[in-house]
């Protein structure tokens, strides 16, 4: 796996250094939205002496080479996706997991009616209590 991921960086333009690879092993491969703090305490675990800035320094160079994309919560926590493909989100608010929507799962209309504003990109977040989801 870690050829696989080190090939990936590679491809995009980033040296695959250990703590780069520790990073992406867990952050590329996740389904979960985690926070910078949720990536560093998962990869200090087989990682032991990588840096929480190493880990935030990692994070944004990902963002910028397109490996991720990251966004606000209105809670203010930032969080960081995998899925860099278009998608929504769907937000549980009583575990406050995070699952993404198919972009084709939802519809948006009249966005060029919008008076005042150019829209350059848009996702939609949805927000309730996920049935039938293992908890």
């Amino acid at each position: 796996m870690e050829a696989w991921i080190a090939e990936r960086l590679r491809t995009a333009n980033v040296q695959p250094s250990a703590q780069r690879v520790a990073v992406a092993k867990y952050v590329l491969m996740t389904k979960d939205h985690p926070t910078a703090d949720q990536v560093w305490a998962k990869v200090r675990k087989s990682f032991p002496m990588i840096s929480r800035a190493t880990v935030y320094n990692t994070l944004n160079l990902f963002v910028k080479k397109r490996l991720l994309r990251q966004f606000v919560l209105n809670d203010g926590r930032m969080v960081f996706d995998a899925n860099v493909g278009r998608h929504h989100h769907f937000i549980d608010e009583e575990t406050r997991r995070i699952y993404d929507l198919p972009w084709e799962a939802l519809t948006v209309s009249k966005l060029d009616s919008l008076k005042g504003f150019e829209v350059r990109e848009w996702h939609v977040v949805v927000r309730g209590r996920a049935k039938n989801h293992q908890r």
